[in-house]
């Protein structure tokens, strides 16, 4: 199993003290959960995007960018890209730009995003989500493939002609995820394409994510892809590790119930009214470090993911938040790891290639470049002479760059 941090940079104060820190602040303190998320170990760090509602993420590629600067080795996701209601041109040369100035190292997660009141912002019909997504992927798609892309227009995206968006990916088209959180759309979409997929696994019962996943799979095999690239990705709900299941719910059940309530709005209420229920019924990883092992282990039961995503506690003051990553890096992870293996970023997976251009791979994609290269001993020369080694026209294939450009 691979393990993210996500950030969707909430701003809101504390519901029980009622600490609110400077926007300034909050953004700092995103950027380096970001560094540290990377010196503890994880595998990637991801970046909300929200245009309603008491956030800071209305421009995820500006933190991204920051954070791709002050980083070397994590992986730079979007969760999500809230496609529906951007431009897809836009959205190609932002992306391409993070994904430059971080050496390869972005993925981007997409999907309509769950705030109802963003819509009416960009002066587009919530009626209208689903296809304005999968028109405008369809365009930005072909935008990170090709050059000169002559495009129609839809009754969601404008025509292009002879468009090439600059600057261009890193190494090939970024690898793409979709973000499922309520319907079956984005996972069918992802399983049209060939994409992983992410189920939000946020704030509703288990049962109705595993739906959204055996879709996908369905769907995904229906389509005749490849089974291995079949990803899955997964969220979590509240996150505070203590000693025992009682400290965990003394000291963060008050900022649990409060929160739940301050936040019961359509896209974001969730059934389970208090942090007992929570931990119970729900998504919450609330408890002792056995307590959220075993949990996430019942994650995977139902997903069979891949790759595991939590969010940190961000009311709370940040020095229990670096607390919380850890002691997540140092108590939890190591055994879902063991437990759960996954070719998700190692051998096996074509875009683990992409970190290793840059000089930053991970042992593991180190690895796959290795095993796909042939001979270790001129491998180094291969990769001086433009990195046009055999690892860099699998990763080509499958983004879809014509061989003349790699």
């Amino acid at each position: 199993m691979r393990f993210q941090l996500l950030d969707i940079v909430p701003y809101v104060e504390n519901p029980v003290t009622g600490r609110l820190v400077s926007p300034a602040e909050r953004l700092e303190q995103t950027v380096d959960a970001a560094r540290r998320a990377e010196r503890l170990g994880f595998d990637a760090f991801s970046v909300g995007e929200r245009h309603a509602g008491t956030f800071l993420s209305s421009s995820p590629s500006v933190l991204l960018g920051a954070i791709a600067a002050s980083t070397s080795r994590i992986r730079l996701h979007t969760g999500v890209t809230v496609l529906s209601v951007l431009d897809p041109v836009r959205v190609a040369e932002d992306y391409a730009t993070v994904d430059q100035l971080s050496r390869g190292r972005l993925e981007l997660t997409i999907g309509k995003g769950n705030e109802v009141a963003q819509f009416p912002l960009f002066g587009l019909e919530i009626d209208d989500q689903w296809e304005l997504l999968a028109d405008k992927y369809a365009l930005l798609r072909r935008l990170w493939r090709e050059t000169d892309v002559d495009h129609g227009a839809t009754a969601y995206t404008r025509a292009q002609r002879a468009t090439t968006t600059l600057p261009r990916p890193f190494a090939g088209a970024p690898r793409v995820w979709h973000g499922s959180a309520t319907t079956l759309a984005s996972a069918a979409l992802a399983a049209k394409w060939g994409d992983p997929l992410f189920t939000a696994n946020a704030i509703q019962p288990l049962e109705n994510y595993a739906v959204l996943v055996r879709h996908y799979r369905d769907e995904y095999a229906r389509h005749g892809h490849d089974p291995r690239y079949a990803y899955v990705g997964a969220g979590s709900g509240a996150l505070y590790i203590a000693d025992t299941a009682q400290q965990a719910r003394e000291l963060y059940g008050p900022v649990y119930d409060a929160l739940v309530r301050a936040t019961n709005v359509p896209g974001n209420n969730t059934p389970f009214r208090d942090i007992d229920h929570a931990i119970a019924e729900g998504p919450a990883l609330v408890g002792s470090p056995q307590q959220v092992i075993d949990k996430i282990g019942r994650f995977h039961e139902r997903f069979g993911h891949d790759l595991q995503s939590v969010s940190l506690p961000t009311t709370l003051p940040v020095e229990q938040q670096h607390e919380q990553l850890e002691r997540l890096a140092s108590e939890v992870f190591p055994v879902l790891r063991r437990e759960f293996p996954t070719t998700l970023w190692g051998v096996g997976d074509p875009y683990a290639a992409r970190p290793a251009f840059a000089g930053a791979a991970e042992p593991d994609a180190a690895s796959a470049v290795e095993s796909t290269s042939g001979d270790r001993g001129d491998r180094g020369d291969r990769r001086d002479r433009g990195g046009r080694d055999e690892l860099a026209e699998t990763v080509g294939r499958l983004a879809g760059v014509p061989s003349s450009s790699r």
